[in-house]
């Protein structure tokens, strides 16, 4: 009879993997990004290469290499690689502070736009479009983060009213939000005409059309902050898994640390809403998603859904600017109709056996 060692399976010995699944699906997403990357900047009309892509980036950084044609250099500098960039920030900053949120209220359909923020960056938006006070995508995406500031300010004075946990943060964004979603209305009504209701329909479905670096350094800066402020905080986003009192009892001030996390992920999604307008669903389902791979440890799930937020986002965005040729549909309403049955499928194979 032979006992060798690889037996121990048979015998119900757990072996140990070399790669566990959580390190395994975060590096798989390192790898996938750069290459998804390269590849959304190539694809569309104008024939371009991988080699084009990395010889543009080589020359614009200071690599002694013969640089491209003026006019395929600005296709992917000046259009294709911003908003490729775009799209990985805006992704993976949704899908963090989605996650965020739902560990932060228990809930497991909270997302980014939780806060009113969403609504309130509509009403800034629809003021500069509307009514003209600014012109140009910089004005646009300005008017979008002061009201986005301003509708999460509102939230912030509605709970310093009552205190009570992250119910009433949730309840006082439902009410912001409402609010913020009728002066939309209102100002589209009362001073829109046809051209720039339809502009404004299209930036509330949420687009990446409108790009530039400076947007994207932006973005790139405050996203960069908010996520590692709250990865920082992953021990007490692991706690408040079991509630606020067991948070407490860790040595974590649970308002001071839902206030300030609350505040990270409302500042990344006002700059994130300010550069692309209100994408849905992303925020929502990538979590969920990048949970049942990695687990609930917010060490592991943030950096997850950072990298397939943005791969996720990249992708669907490529679509929407491709697969209808000449015509662009926005990433939001692409984004909707593929979340929606994903989100459902997640549901129904996470449901109670109980139930």
């Amino acid at each position: 009879m032979t006992t060798a060692t690889r037996s121990a399976p048979d015998q119900g010995t757990p072996v140990p993997s070399r790669w566990p699944r959580a390190t395994l699906t975060i590096v798989s997403g390192s790898l996938i990004l750069p290459v998804a990357i390269v590849v959304a900047s190539i694809v569309g009309a104008a024939g371009l290469s991988s080699g084009d892509v990395l010889r543009t980036i080589a020359v614009h950084v200071g690599v002694p290499v013969e640089p491209l044609p003026a006019l395929d250099d600005g296709i992917i500098w000046e259009l294709r690689l911003p908003r490729v960039l775009l799209a990985v920030l805006v992704g993976g900053g949704l899908a963090v502070c989605g996650a965020v949120l739902q560990a932060l209220t228990r809930n497991p359909l909270a997302d980014p736009y939780l806060l009113g923020v969403s609504s309130g960056a509509s009403t800034g938006a629809v003021l500069v479009l509307v009514l003209g006070v600014w012109s140009g995508a910089a004005a646009l995406s300005a008017g979008a983060f002061a009201g986005s500031l301003l509708a999460f300010c509102c939230v912030l004075a509605v709970i310093r009213m009552r205190s009570g946990g992250s119910v009433w943060i949730v309840l006082a964004g439902v009410v912001v939000s409402q609010m913020f979603s009728a002066l939309t209305s209102l100002i589209v009504i009362w001073a829109g005409d046809a051209q720039s209701t339809r502009g404004v329909t299209f930036w509330l479905l949420g687009s990446l059309a409108s790009a530039t670096w400076t947007g994207v350094a932006l973005c790139a800066l405050v996203t960069a902050a908010g996520v590692l402020w709250c990865w920082a905080a992953s021990p007490a986003l692991d706690a408040f898994a079991f509630g606020r009192e067991a948070a407490a009892s860790l040595g974590i001030a649970p308002a001071r640390t839902e206030l300030a996390l609350f505040v990270a992920t409302a500042l990344t999604t006002a700059v994130v809403v300010s550069a692309s307008g209100a994408i849905g669903f992303v925020g929502l389902v990538v979590p969920h998603a990048v949970r049942a791979l990695v687990g609930s440890r917010h060490r592991r799930l943030l950096p997850a859904c950072a990298l397939y937020g943005g791969i996720l986002l990249l992708g669907a965005d490529t679509v929407a600017r491709t697969a209808f040729t000449p015509r662009e549909i926005p990433v939001g309403v692409l984004t909707a109709l593929t979340g929606v049955p994903v989100f459902a499928v997640i549901m129904w194979r996470r449901r109670d056996p109980a139930g």
